[in-house]
């Protein structure tokens, strides 16, 4: 029997998933699966029971991956779950950029009572007037499953699209319009592009990627939009350059002090994944790779550890292995089974960076002797046995 808390509520549809083995618990630290959607967990103790938690999204910044990663942890996330609800809203994000539908809203509220509003509106809308999106070009940085996805409707709307990614995958270059032109270096984007948005994860690398030195690369009048993280952007930057008229607007889904109310800045509260069936579908891939990782300690969508599949386990026993990514390990592993006399059916080694995943399968149960054994290889974080 598997026990899970929920840090943040969860879509029924997607708890309703679990099996008769799994069951909810309230008490965190009973708990070998976590689901969590924005709760921060990074001054968390981290129970010794805790085998997994699960993202029903794709940020993890709220998570403290290394941590995890060290204890044996393995950290979900449901990248593609809410990809067509941020695509839909960021192609909201265009428009409303491009046309001021805003302005023009907020100036017929101010209208009630008026009998003559109509003939007013016939004066006034030229203040509203913008420009359409049509023949203008894209550039979109990060083609993973949101940016294919905003990409391919971008070409249907008839613009000229750009995408950049360095790391693009297998799967988004099949899905991706034929008609997109990949290019290689970021300034190309810049340099060329009437509309810019970004979709890349928040690390290190990308922190502050749009800032004043990428601004001062684009074209006059640009138009940015910000629906991955806030952090990626220097929006200090970028009111900047709005006041400098070489920024025409700011679209971003994340409101904080810096952006709410400043000129040229559309602000929207965080709505990208907040539909209806983002957050079905993301609770739904959340609970399925929690249920397959815990059952049969398969790896698919984990942010710090590597995918790993052995199917379902047809021998007497399954064991995972946590443990750095050095040399020699193996060995380690398959000299302390023969030394214990089990046989190894089948085995599997994945690495990711600094740490690694190895699943053995063998022929007789797994005794305390040989965990301990294992425990005790030095660069081992934990040992697990699956079956």
């Amino acid at each position: 029997m598997f026990q899970y808390y929920c840090l943040n509520p969860i879509a029924k549809v997607g708890l309703d998933l679990f099996r008769e083995n799994f069951k909810e618990t309230k008490e965190i630290n009973d708990a070998q699966g976590i689901l969590v959607r924005s709760a921060a967990m990074h001054d968390m103790e981290l129970s010794d029971e805790l085998l997994a938690v699960a993202r029903a999204g794709a940020g993890v910044n709220n998570i403290p991956l290394d941590q995890c990663a060290e204890k044996g942890i393995v950290v979900f996330n449901t990248p593609g779950a809410n990809a067509n609800g941020v695509k839909e809203l960021v192609i909201a994000g265009m428009l409303l950029a491009s046309r001021d539908v805003v302005g023009g809203i907020e100036w017929v509220k101010t209208q009630v009572g008026n009998e003559d509003v109509a003939k007013a509106a016939e004066k006034e809308k030229k203040k509203f007037a913008g420009t359409e999106i049509e023949n203008k070009k894209l550039g979109i940085i990060g083609l993973g499953a949101i940016g294919v996805k905003v990409a391919n409707v971008a070409k249907h709307l008839g613009m000229e699209v750009y995408g950049y990614d360095p790391y693009v995958s297998v799967d988004a270059a099949w899905n991706l319009s034929r008609d997109v032109k990949h290019v290689l270096n970021v300034d190309e984007i810049y340099a060329n592009c009437d509309i810019i948005t970004i979709h890349v994860p928040l690390m290190d690398a990308t922190k502050g990627m749009i800032n004043a030195e990428a601004i001062g690369k684009m074209k006059d009048g640009v138009i940015l939009l910000n629906f991955a993280r806030d952090l990626l952007v220097d929006e200090k930057a970028v009111i900047a350059a709005i006041g400098e008229g070489k920024v025409r607007k700011y679209v971003s889904d994340f409101a904080n002090p810096t952006t709410v109310g400043a000129e040229g800045c559309i602000v929207i509260p965080h709505l990208g994944a907040s539909t209806e069936e983002s957050e079905d579908n993301c609770a739904k891939m959340a609970v399925k790779e929690m249920m397959e990782y815990l059952e049969n300690g398969n790896i698919k969508n984990s942010v710090n550890y590597p995918n790993c599949d052995m199917g379902v386990c047809d021998k007497a026993g399954r064991i995972a292995i946590f443990h750095k990514n050095v040399t020699n390990m193996i060995a380690k592993f398959t000299a302390a089974f023969g030394d214990n006399g089990i046989n190894i059916s089948d085995l599997t080694n994945k690495s990711r960076g600094e740490v690694a995943y190895t699943m053995l399968d063998v022929e007789t149960p797994a005794t305390k002797e040989i965990i301990e054994t294992l425990e005790q290889i030095d660069g081992v974080f934990r040992v697990r046995v699956v079956k």
